[in-house]
């Protein structure tokens, strides 16, 4: 995928967008881009940027987040760094979108300088395997109920069907034709097929766009080292 200067990643909770949006920043910086992550999810506090602050910070990657992210208080305050990255021609940013329309609000705020400048991909991460996003149908009023939201099309989808830690590549092959489905219906090409690394031998000249993903670990996957008594988590 020919990277734009702003690269927005949205779709339902549980979408694997998170995720996403950190590798894909890292990717761009390895490409020697000058990158910065936005999180604007301003809804899920269980599955933020914030926790990869280290790791992107160690590659050279700047995070603007809520100043309450981290912290037990769920406040919905943007940075207004957020203003400033949108307004900057020279730095690539990948903006971490949150979850359905709730969440899409926050871009609408923006939305104009986006549409201005007219350098971006906006994609939504679908995922088969979530509830309300199980068929292409669904998935499709999903993305109209985001754009309504914020004020921007989508230009692009990534596939990101996955069953966690569980996931096959044969899980990844029975979902294309979902996916496939769904851009249709969207009238929108499919950007990404993302994959855990590991599976992404197998998928190779079976699924269009591989992007390989290093799965992160929850909030709450806490080693057997760190637990009480060592317990089996």
């Amino acid at each position: 995928m020919q990277p734009k200067r702003l690269t927005l990643f949205a779709g339902h909770y549980g979408s694997g967008k998170t995720s996403i949006a950190i590798q894909y920043a890292l990717a761009l910086r390895r490409s020697g881009k000058a990158v910065t992550v936005a999180d604007l999810d301003i809804v899920n506090p269980y599955f933020r940027t914030k926790d990869s602050e280290q790791r992107l910070r160690a590659a050279g990657i700047d995070l603007i987040c809520s100043p309450y992210a981290g912290t037990n208080l769920d406040a919905p305050a943007m940075p207004a760094q957020t203003y400033a990255l949108v307004a900057d021609r020279e730095t690539y940013g990948v903006l971490d979108v949150g979850g359905d329309d709730r969440g899409a609000l926050a871009l609408g705020r923006y939305a104009a300088a986006i549409r201005e400048e007219d350098n971006y991909e906006m994609l939504l991460v679908i995922n088969r395997s979530r509830p309300l996003t199980a068929t292409p149908e669904d998935t499709v009023a999903v993305l109209r109920e985001i754009e309504a939201a914020c004020g921007l099309p989508f230009t692009g989808v990534a596939h990101n069907t996955n069953l966690g830690p569980a996931t096959t590549a044969q899980d990844v092959l029975d979902a294309i034709p979902y996916a496939q489905q769904v851009c249709r219906l969207a009238g929108l090409p499919l950007r990404m097929t993302c994959a855990p690394a590991h599976l992404c031998p197998a998928l190779q000249g079976r699924a269009e766009h591989l992007f390989p993903l290093q799965i992160q670990p929850l909030y709450y996957q806490l080693s057997e080292e760190d637990s009480y008594g060592k317990a089996d988590l």
